[in-house]
Order: structure tokens, then C-alpha cells, then sequence
């Protein structure tokens, strides 16, 4: 990755970091190549001058950059450092020398099937570390795989960043992405509280494919063509080796619910040989393909390769009694709706936005064309809920209702009034929670019927002590954003344990000698309550 020489008004200095030159410039800012006083290079963020005083987007950068931190160094640029008080704020990460993954296959077409798995394995490898830190990368692309001497490295991951409204990528609010390489439920309404790590997932299969065949899986002639496809059709994956076609299949796949996690990946790209079942494919409805006809998919590039399997490995089963569970289809209505939307606002240029006409009751409303009384645009009744728990993922993702189990003390978490956050045993409507994804934070919303708006848990300082939990209004503020990072360890149940941390005000912990719910920061100290989340329904 060579540098560009610094240009007039340019500062030669940052901090201890003397600045090299320019490596490049994107949508949060400027990237310099850098020397720190040891004489390592370091790539140096600056953050750009019209956001200095965007108190949103510096609360963003700040609580992204400290989770950031905590995510490992293997297969991802290190973050060594930061100053978010200078003026301008920025970051310092490891100084990548390699060839980004992009112009590897243009240069020297797409990588071999024993290179192609290695770079699979690297990539969910990659996005393991970051999920596990609680981090989203949101811009995952072969631009931010990187070929270094030590082995493949993830860039670019997770820190806040506006984006410039061009062709290629999207914006609303903030949503981040490259249309090729962005799920389903990114073009969705609101798609900045709908995102979950399983968009990473879905980027690492048309990374892949990209990879393997020089193409995505939904590429079309243009961005508006490339969003219609990946809402409506089954991926492309002519020319993907055998090997690898279940597992990017799974990643591809329309509903976030349906997809693997990273550890999943790395279980499923590990294992012995073994078959791996495509998820069953959904058929393109009458009326999306009578609106995409004449639209072709990419021509063949040529048969598929066998693959490079390593061993051996641990496939965990998806689906129901899995650690992923399937929810009932997108209605067709909303499919085509929100294709629709995508199709018009990204043919006419300018900032992205789309969005499904939905009803309070969740029921698609008439469209141009739709029928009020029936006939293929009318939904179907809501599908009876499982039985089966959900799954992480699914919980995460929101939309459940959930008990916040304490694991060390075998108890849960409760709010029978506003100003009161107790434990109880879960067998009230007050223990009823559910997580709303905001970025890579979530807010946690009682579901306890109240006769006005509903409250979400926050953190209150007490003069003199740790903060205490209560219930608030659910808006997100510094007060109610919680970081929800697994520990890797599993309750006596077998569910995957969690902390949950606040930027402002620290760990949520339970105070044994006063029983009590507080918030405080620990220090050096590792925490001693860890939590799990018990399913308990549909919202």
C-alpha cells in the first residue's frame, strides 16, 4: 500500500506520530502513513473538519474507537491508539503493507481454491475477534481485505464514519456500506437499528465469491440493479468450488436469522469433509419475477474448482434447535415494496434512502398496483411461534422477549416500578426485556405493559457512588446505549454468556453485600456477573 506526498496544509506532526505522507482519504476523514517515535509505521485517521463539532458523531467515534480497542489483533489492523480530545480527534491503527484483496484478483485473476479457502478462513476468523469485541464492521469488501507478511488482515472495522453519497455506496443516517456487498435487511426501513453482525456475514459470502470468480453473487449493471437482486434473487454462485458453495449459500441468505455466526463459519469451513446443506431455497415470487424480466444473470465464468478442505472441526446445526433460528418468510409485499423504493432513489441519484410501506400492525399497505382487497399482494396470516427457544443471533437481532439471567447468582432481572431495577425469578411481566440494536450498542426495553411510553433501562448517578439502573424514557443517549460483548463461556444451560458495559458509566454488576443492580467502572478488575438471555417469545 504506497503513500502519496503530504499536500499544502497538512500537518507534519500528530501527537508523537510524525505523518509520512497521504495513504488515502474516505468518508470519515483522512488517512496519513505514519512513523511513532520507536519507528514504527502506523496509518494515522484524522477525522475531517465539517464533523468537529457533530457531538453525535464524536459520541459515535468515541465509544467505537474504545470498543475497537478490544478486539484482537489477529487478522485485523491493531488499534494502537488515540486522541479524541485533540482537534482534530483521530486514530492510529496498524500500518498494513500488502495489496487489498481487490486488486489481487484484477491483477492476477480470481485466487486458487487452496488460497481461496485460506482467505475464507482468515476473513471469519477476522470477524470472530470483531464480533466478540461487540464490534459491527458494517464495510466489509475485498478493498478492506489486506494480503500482509504475517497473513491476511481485516481493515477499517466498525469505527464510525459518514459516507459520500456516490453510486456505489449508500447512506441513511448511519448506514454505511457498498451496495454489492450489503444485506438484504440494510435496505430496509431503518436499517441503523436493524443491524446485527449477520450483515458481516452476508458481506463475507459475496467477499468470497468475489474471491473466487472475479464477480459478486448479485452483481447487475449498475448499483440500482445490483440492490433490485440482492432483495429478490437467489445468489449467483456459478463458479464457486463445491466445497464452499453450502457454507456461502447459508451466509447469503435473505433473512438475517438464517445465517451463521463467524464462529459458525470457522466450525463449518473446518470441518472434516463433511457435507454441508445449502439452506433451502426460497422461489422468487410470480410478481418480482414478471418485474425483473429480461434481467439476466452474469454470464458462467467457467466450472467450478475443487476446494481445499481443512480438518477437523465442529458443524453446529442451524435452524430449529440450533444456535441460529429460521423465522417465518418476508411477505411478499414488503419484498417488492422495498425493492421498489431501492430501485427509484438509487437510479435517481443522491443520498440513499429505503424503505417498505408497512402498517402499525405489521401488514404490508397497498402499493402502486397492489390490490386493497386481495390477490397476490395480500399477506398472510402471521405464522404460529415455535416452540424452539431462539437462538443468539436471533435475540440480538431484537424482536424477542427475553429474560436478562444472572448467571452467578441463578436470578433475573426486573423492573416492577420506574425507579426500581431488582432481581427476581423471571416468572413476572416485569422480568420481560427486550434488546433494541442501535449501531453496535443496544438499549434494553421493559416490556411490562405501562399506560404511556415505554421505558428502557438507564444509568443514574448517585453523588459519591456507582451509578444505579432504572427505567427511562427509550431514547439513546449516554444514559441508555449498552455494549452486549459474549465472554466465550456458557451458563448451566448451555446458553452464551454476555457483559454489558456502559461508555458513560461502566459494567453492569450485582453488589452482593447491598443487594443492589448498579453500574460502575472497574478498572483493572474483571467483572464477576455475566448474564444470559432466556427466550421468551415474539414481541
Amino acid at each position: 500500500m504506497s503513500s502519496q506526498p503530504l499536500r499544502p496544509g497538512d500537518p507534519a506532526h500528530l501527537g508523537e506520530y510524525e505523518l509520512l505522507g497521504r495513504l488515502g482519504a474516505g468518508g470519515m476523514g483522512t488517512v496519513f502513513l505514519g512513523r511513532s517515535p520507536q519507528g514504527r509505521l502506523v496509518a494515522v485517521k484524522v477525522v475531517r473538519a465539517e464533523f468537529i463539532r457533530d457531538e453525535e458523531f464524536l459520541g459515535r467515534f468515541r465509544s467505537e474507537v474504545n470498543r475497537a480497542r478490544q478486539v484482537p489483533p489477529f487478522c485485523t489492523a491493531e488499534v494502537l491508539g488515540a486522541d479524541l480530545d485533540h482537534e482534530p480527534p483521530y486514530l492510529v491503527v496498524e500500518y498494513v503493507d500488502g495489496p487489498a484483496l481487490t486488486d489481487v484478483v484484477r491483477e492476477n485473476g480470481p485466487l486458487s481454491p487452496a488460497a481461496l479457502h485460506s482467505a475464507a478462513v482468515g476473513i471469519a476468523t477476522a470477524l470472530t475477534a470483531i464480533h466478540g469485541a461487540g464490534v459491527i464492521h458494517r464495510d466489509l469488501k475485498p478493498g478492506n481485505v489486506l494480503f500482509a507478511l504475517g497473513g491476511l488482515k481485516v481493515i477499517d472495522f466498525g469505527i464510525a464514519r459518514p459516507l459520500d453519497a456516490t453510486s456505489q455506496h449508500t447512506r441513511t443516517d448511519q448506514m454505511v456500506g457498498t451496495v454489492a456487498y450489503m444485506a438484504p435487511e440494510r435496505f430496509d426501513e431503518h436499517p441503523a437499528l436493524r443491524l446485527s453482525p449477520a450483515a458481516d456475514i452476508f458481506a463475507w459470502g459475496a467477499v468470497v465469491m468475489f474471491a473466487a470468480t472475479g464477480r459478486t453473487p448479485f452483481q447487475g449493471e449498475s448499483a440500482p440493479a445490483t440492490a433490485m437482486r440482492i432483495l429478490t434473487q437467489e445468489p449467483n454462485l456459478t463458479g464457486l468450488p463445491g466445497s464452499l458453495r453450502g457454507i456461502v449459500a447459508r451466509a447469503l441468505a435473505k433473512d438475517p436469522a438464517d445465517r451463521p455466526t463467524a464462529r459458525q463459519l470457522l466450525d463449518l469451513l473446518l470441518a472434516d469433509g463433511r457435507p454441508v446443506a445449502t439452506l433451502p431455497v426460497r422461489p422468487v415470487p410470480d410478481d418480482v419475477a414478471t418485474a425483473m424480466a429480461g434481467s439476466e444473470p452474469p454470464p458462467d465464468h467457467g466450472p467450478a474448482r475443487s476446494g481445499t478442505v481443512f480438518g477437523p472441526g465442529t458443524v453446529q446445526p442451524y435452524g430449529p434447535g440450533g444456535d441460529v433460528a429460521t423465522r417465518p418468510p418476508r411477505r411478499r409485499g414488503r419484498v417488492v415494496l422495498a425493492a421498489l423504493a431501492v430501485l427509484a432513489v438509487l437510479a435517481g441519484g443522491g443520498v440513499f434512502l429505503a424503505y417498505s410501506i408497512v402498517a402499525p400492525n405489521g401488514e404490508t399497505t397497498p402499493g402502486a398496483g397492489a390490490s386493497p382487497t386481495g390477490g397476490t399482494q395480500t399477506s398472510a396470516p402471521a405464522a404460529s411461534p415455535s416452540p424452539t427457544p431462539a437462538g443468539p443471533a436471533t435475540i440480538l437481532a431484537g424482536d424477542r422477549r427475553i429474560l436478562i439471567h444472572f448467571v452467578e447468582i441463578d436470578r433475573d432481572l426486573a423492573m416492577p416500578f420506574p425507579d426500581e431495577v431488582v432481581t427476581s425469578g423471571g416468572t413476572g411481566k416485569d422480568s420481560l426485556f427486550s434488546l433494541v440494536p442501535t449501531g453496535v450498542d443496544y438499549m434494553i426495553q421493559s416490556q411490562k405493559p405501562t399506560d404511556g411510553e415505554p421505558l428502557c433501562l438507564g444509568a443514574k448517578v448517585i453523588p459519591g457512588d456507582a451509578a444505579e439502573l432504572v427505567g427511562t424514557e427509550c431514547a439513546a443517549t449516554k444514559a441508555t446505549m449498552f455494549a452486549i460483548s459474549e465472554t466465550g463461556d456458557k451458563d448451566d444451560k448451555g446458553r452464551p454468556t454476555y457483559t454489558i458495559y456502559n461508555d458513560a458509566h461502566g459494567t453492569l454488576q450485582w453488589r452482593t453485600k447491598k443487594p443492589q443492580v448498579y453500574v460502575q467502572f472497574l478498572g483493572d478488575a474483571e467483572t464477576d456477573t455475566t448474564f444470559s438471555f432466556v427466550d421468551r417469545g415474539p414481541l
